[in-house]
């Protein structure tokens, strides 16, 4: 008989995700507090939110923390961005969908051209590091 250790992150008496790793699990809880703290945030902005589109933006911002304190600091959008916040924000619609409408939902022409970009930087990437390799390989005489 194999035992299993499993750290699963329980909100408002909802399991909300199960980790193998105890880190894992506390990074996702921190993340989740994050969430929150911005949600109650965003109920005394100007812009009237319902509690949905609250917590929805709280997780978004708080999925993309990096992100945010890449613009806090610089007032610049950081490299990979837009891409990083399509793929974000549709995990978010995913996690708050009903499972019957996440089958039916067609994909957006904003995720198509992320994939395209996401393909594209891939390209890029590939071709810059043989440009790279090119140049650190001596030239025969």
């Amino acid at each position: 008989m194999a035992v299993e250790i499993k750290y699963v992150v329980v909100r408002k008496g909802e399991e909300k995700m199960t980790f193998a790793s105890k880190k894992d699990a506390d990074a996702y809880d921190k993340m989740l507090d994050m969430a929150e703290v911005f949600s109650d945030w965003l109920s005394e902005g100007p812009v009237a939110l319902d509690e949905q589109q609250r917590e929805a933006f709280g997780l978004f911002l708080a999925e993309n923390k990096d992100a945010v304190q890449h613009i806090v600091k610089t007032s610049k959008m950081p490299e990979g961005a837009k891409t990083e916040a399509n793929h974000a924000s549709a995990r978010a619609e995913a996690d708050s969908a009903d499972p019957v409408e996440v089958s039916e939902q067609q994909p957006t022409d904003v995720q198509a051209s992320a994939d395209e970009l996401d393909e594209e930087t891939a390209e890029g990437a590939s071709a810059n590091a043989s440009k790279r390799k090119s140049a650190r390989t001596p030239k025969a005489a």
